[in-house]
């Protein structure tokens, strides 16, 4: 477990500091943070001592040092739009985009396990292939297009939904929610059902395949032999072996949530870090797309960490010690 563990966390840091140094070199390249601090109109006395002050005059390497030292800390300066600190911003935004992407989850895998397992037991049925069409056109819907007609349906012909933002704040242990009333939850059902779309299309058909192919294995045939009810072959047996490769996607899928969350969040005007980082990209505030870049890629590690941990401690056949003896 210790190799293991070493192993995936040596990984983890390498791809941290890939993306660290892809963050920096948006701050070298992208534009000039002191011509957007100063104007065109600066001299070059002005730009010179300003340049000094925030230590553009370094060398690259000592520049990407402080960088890295900095983003550990988890300061990446000053928003060149906002005028405030970027982990602040940071701050006021995360919690929408979680609240958002745990919303589009639980829906995805409250709505998409269960359809896969019934398109897998019952191939023929009318219902059945009224899914695969549906999760087809999940699949190949774009987001935006799918808020869009949501927007237009729920909130401008039936007027049961709000269009945009996220409703009044709510307080719970230090953080403040949305879904803590009734109102709340109307501004969230919309996009976070938009942002589950294309989840719960590929959790279908995920668990539906893998669930066709565990039962034909001979370990389910021999359960059936021995005269065992079907919800016995099929939710204890069968189903339990569909949901171990379905964990590391659910998982993976849950960091996709929450990088890309981008489109939703624009679309139906979410005050999460994706509109935060479009607005970034319209004004070409690097601090904010180079800290948005790092923040992601540390969620998407984490996930991707938990989920090899979890799949480690579910699937027998990667103990070493277990292997090795058979």
């Amino acid at each position: 477990m210790l190799p293991f563990l070493l192993r995936r966390l040596l990984q983890a840091a390498l791809v941290l500091l890939c993306v660290a140094f892809v963050s920096f070199i948006l701050f070298q390249y992208v534009g000039d943070p002191v011509v957007f601090l100063l104007g065109q109109d600066a001299s070059a006395a002005e730009i010179a001592a300003l340049r000094s002050d925030l230590g553009l005059d370094r060398p690259s390497w000592i520049q990407f040092l402080h960088f890295l030292g900095n983003a550990a800390s988890g300061e990446f300066g000053t928003s060149l739009r906002h005028g405030a600190k970027v982990s602040t911003l940071l701050a006021a935004r995360l919690p929408a985009t979680l609240e958002l992407s745990l919303v589009a989850a639980a829906l995805a895998l409250l709505i998409g396990v269960p359809a896969g397992v019934y398109t897998a037991l019952r191939r023929r049925a009318p219902g059945s292939q009224a899914l695969m069409v549906l999760s087809l056109l999940g699949v190949s819907l774009p987001t935006f297009l799918i808020g869009i007609l949501m927007i237009l349906v729920f909130s401008v012909l039936l007027g049961w939904l709000p269009s945009f933002g996220r409703g009044p704040l709510v307080s719970i242990a230090g953080v403040e929610t949305s879904l803590a009333t009734w109102v709340g939850w109307s501004h969230v059902v919309m996009p976070a059902a938009t942002l589950a779309v294309f989840q719960v299309a590929l959790l279908l058909r995920l668990v539906r395949a893998e669930m066709l192919e565990v039962l034909r294995t001979d370990y389910i045939k021999f359960a059936r032999a021995r005269g065992l009810p079907d919800r016995v072959v099929h939710f204890r047996h069968a189903l339990r072996n569909t949901l171990v490769p379905v964990i590391t996607v659910a998982g993976l899928q849950l960091g996709s949530l929450i990088a890309f969350a981008i489109i939703t969040e624009t679309v139906f005007q979410w005050p999460g870090m994706g509109l935060l980082f479009i607005e970034a990209v319209t004004f070409a505030d690097i601090p904010v797309m180079a800290a948005y870049l790092c923040v992601v890629s540390l969620i998407f590690v984490a996930i991707n960490l938990g989920v090899d941990l979890l799949y480690f401690g579910i699937d027998p056949r990667l103990h070493p010690h277990r292997s090795s003896g058979h």
